[in-house]
């Protein structure tokens, strides 16, 4: 299994957002070594900087989502489906030879409770056509609400479900999940991503149903 410190530099493209920080966060406390990516290298720069101020002494640093990317081992996309061609386009420069580890979900409505299924059959598979064969996507952490992440005292009570078409590529969100806190479970090949994509919207649709924030999901019959 892939051990979270070997992992290299770790980076978080749209990580001013609160799914992006919440995650860098965790890593960064967890001994990795994180860049957050934003369309703005200032802006970047600046959430970084706050971040620290809460962490103390960490690796952790800001800048634009190319500069992440070139700058990276292992990038994690954590945009909104809307954003996510431009911004793959934008940092395909840098993802050559890389793992994509993708947060995507494409969801419908306000509150995001209904699934949209994507022409290409899911994000995952989108980004994958996209980037092309040098570049290898994994679809993880779809399923973690980001509510609580950067509350770093708060256990995340989820599993977290891994598509790729590679062990050793879903080794490395396993790895990923493990620093953050959680359990990463091999869930498959790239294709399954088109579920676990959809869970997402079943999940908010139980939170707002049942006036909580904290579904998730949790597979049972294997060794914890």
């Amino acid at each position: 299994m892939t051990h979270p410190t070997s992992l290299g530099v770790v980076a978080v493209i749209g990580g001013t957002g609160a799914e992006g920080s919440g995650f860098a966060m965790r890593w960064a406390r967890a001994g990795l070594d994180v860049v957050i990516g934003s369309r703005s290298a200032e802006k970047g720069a600046r959430v970084a900087q706050e971040l620290k101020a809460r962490l103390g002494d960490v690796k952790l640093r800001g800048t634009s989502n190319l500069e992440a990317a070139r700058m990276a081992d292992v990038v994690v996309l954590s945009v909104p489906y809307e954003s996510q061609t431009a911004i793959i386009e934008d940092i395909r420069p840098g993802l050559a030879g890389k793992v994509l580890v993708t947060v995507v979900a494409p969801l419908l409505g306000e509150k995001k409770g209904r699934y949209a299924p994507p022409p290409g059959g899911s994000a995952a598979l989108e980004a994958q056509a996209q980037v092309g064969p040098e570049t290898r996507v994994v679809a993880a952490f779809q399923n973690v609400s980001a509510h609580h992440l950067a509350d770093l005292d708060h256990m995340v009570d989820c599993d977290v479900l891994v598509c790729g078409n590679r062990r050793a590529d879903r080794e490395i969100a396993i790895a990923l999940a493990q620093a953050a806190g959680m359990r990463g479970v091999h869930a498959g090949a790239l294709q399954n991503s088109a579920v676990t994509e959809g869970m997402t919207a079943v999940l908010i649709a139980i939170n707002a149903i049942y006036k909580t924030r904290n579904a998730g999901i949790r597979i049972t019959g294997i060794d914890a």
